[in-house]
């Protein structure tokens, strides 16, 4: 025991244990930057998650409505900003309503109207209807 008391004097009077704390924290400051770095990652994460979800359900629920279509998709983009807002996540009205118009395309409530061009076999580009719902979405992590 008294080995150790020594020890733990030597360490008070000689300085080194402000030398121990210092290099303990250069080694502990980057572990600590990335496991914030980590947490903030998974938080955008289940937000875009969520956007997503909330957005769905908007366009669902106004796609019966007798709005023009127009006014659905200000009133959805609205919906979800303002859901968002309330639950302590902001998102800019851009971001929002490229992933109402992606749930729009994706819902399979929703018809899609979207001409695709395909080569014919002289090499003609003639419009091709794409059957409802299947045309491929706008991946709203690729507009903002």
């Amino acid at each position: 025991m008294k080995v150790a008391n020594d020890i733990i004097e030597w360490l008070i009077q000689s300085g080194a244990i402000v030398w121990l704390f210092y290099f303990g924290f250069v080694i502990a400051k980057p572990w600590v930057g990335s496991k914030i770095d980590h947490a903030k990652t998974v938080r955008q994460r289940e937000a875009w998650t969520l956007l997503e979800q909330v957005a769905m359900t908007a366009v669902n629920s106004l796609v019966s409505s007798s709005k023009p279509g127009p006014q659905k998709f200000a009133e959805a983009s609205d919906q979800v900003q303002s859901y968002m807002a309330d639950h302590g996540v902001h998102i800019d009205m851009k971001t929002v309503q490229s992933v109402v118009q992606a749930a729009y395309e994706q819902s399979p409530l929703t018809p899609t109207t979207e001409q695709t061009k395909k080569p014919d076999k002289l090499g003609q580009k003639e419009p091709d209807l794409v059957p409802d719902g299947k045309a491929k979405a706008i991946d709203p992590k690729e507009v903002a």
